[in-house]
């Protein structure tokens, strides 16, 4: 094994200032031959790092994925492995310097082939820690394809700078400067030429906004048409933010994720990678639940299923379109050898081949809908969520 642990090193430092697609493309490359590899994805969302709540979570997960081990048929020495690469992975993300400012990371440990990479990520579908041969990478090759491409725009009656946003960072695209009257309110006719009434002067003002605004507009449907963006977010100080939605073509408008406050004098390209993500967070939650409601109002037909059984049976033949997750299901299970179904018993296996134990099979049903490129769900609204009876999918056919 020491040919795998010096070949993963040397790509590794090879590797230094690699983008995300490199990293993806040599953890997919590796293989932990006999031995484990862990695998942890951990939420770090405000709510999460508010009093460690996440570490606190990921202690608790990892004694039960300890406890789970001999479970999987492993010999105590890969048992060792795993539990120090476990311990690792939980002291790296006890140090606050360790820590992203995103609102996720994905880490992936395997000591004795020398592999241990802490890749932060803009968020994560659920905290979840697993034990396979090789890194479950699925999640993070997903990422980009699933944030996709927007477009941020940061507005005054003054200004207006564009931005295109991606999972892991935003570049400022060029901007526009509207030709505006000096002043915020009318002062006689020392804003403007000897005749000009308070009627004139604030027509005037009004006519500059809306070819600001139209002008706005034009350049978000430009930049669209050179390469088509996933969503659209509008940010301003106060109210000129939403003022500009009338005047975007209709076919912008239908992807408006929503709005943000930002100064255009003060936004820097972080600080809007920020702001878009918590906009997109709140319309992706508003999305959760609608997809809930489209499940249950679709069982009657037959083009929806609720509960893990009926779902995880719907998965494995690849009717699932749209895969919903609550967020605090959990329960192990087994993948029948012959047919790769995941299963809750070892009797639901019966005449698909041998059921090998997996540690949990929410988690490797989040994978394995990832592997189909199905739309991956993972439900926190309390009430949507308490809708969900483990797992549910919206089907794509009967």
């Amino acid at each position: 094994m020491a040919t795998i642990a010096s070949r993963y090193s040397s790509d590794r430092a090879r590797g230094d200032g690699a983008t995300e697609r490199e990293r993806l493309q040599r953890l997919a490359a590796v293989s932990g031959g006999g031995h484990r590899v862990v695998t942890c994805y951990q939420k770090l969302e405000p709510r999460d790092r508010s009093r460690g709540k996440y570490l606190i979570k990921l202690k608790n997960r990892v004694k039960e994925v300890v406890q789970a081990l001999p479970r999987l048929g492993l010999d105590r020495a890969t048992q060792d492995e795993v539990a120090r690469d476990l311990e690792r992975i939980q002291s790296h993300l006890r140090s606050q310097e360790n820590l992203p400012s995103t609102q996720g990371i994905a880490l992936f440990a395997c000591g004795p082939i020398g592999l241990f990479e802490a890749i932060p990520l803009p968020f994560v579908y659920r905290s979840r820690l697993a034990v396979d041969t090789s890194p479950l990478v699925r999640e993070l090759a997903s990422v980009e394809d699933e944030f996709g491409r927007l477009l941020t725009v940061v507005l005054d009656r003054t200004a207006a700078r564009f931005f295109e946003v991606t999972a892991f960072g935003a570049v400022e695209l060029p901007s526009l400067r509207a030709d505006a009257t000096r002043g915020k309110r009318f002062r006689g006719d020392t804003d403007g030429p000897p005749g000009w009434g308070e009627h004139t002067y604030n027509n005037r003002i009004r006519a500059e906004k809306q070819r600001h605004y139209e002008a706005i507009a034009r350049e978000l449907f430009a930049i669209d048409r050179r390469q088509p963006a996933h969503g659209i977010v509008l940010a301003g100080t106060g109210t000129e933010a939403a003022a500009v939605e009338p005047f975007l073509h209709n076919y912008l408008v239908e992807r408006v994720l929503g709005t943000a406050r930002l100064n255009p004098k003060e936004a820097t390209p972080a600080l809007v990678h920020q702001s878009t993500l918590a906009v997109r967070e709140a319309w992706e939650r508003d999305s959760e639940r609608a997809l809930v409601r489209e499940m249950q109002e679709a069982l009657g037909s037959g083009w929806s299923v609720n509960g893990m059984t009926p779902t995880l049976r719907a998965l494995s033949r690849g009717q699932v379109r749209a895969l919903l997750v609550h967020a605090d299901a959990g329960q192990a299970g087994f993948r029948c050898a012959d047919t790769g179904r995941l299963a809750l018993t070892e009797r639901d296996c019966r005449g698909e081949g041998e059921p090998t134990p997996v540690l949990d099979v929410v988690d490797d049903a989040i994978e394995e809908a990832l592997r189909q490129g199905v739309d991956v769900n993972v439900v926190y609204e309390p009430e949507a969520r308490d809708a969900i009876e483990g797992l549910a999918g919206l089907l794509r056919f009967r």
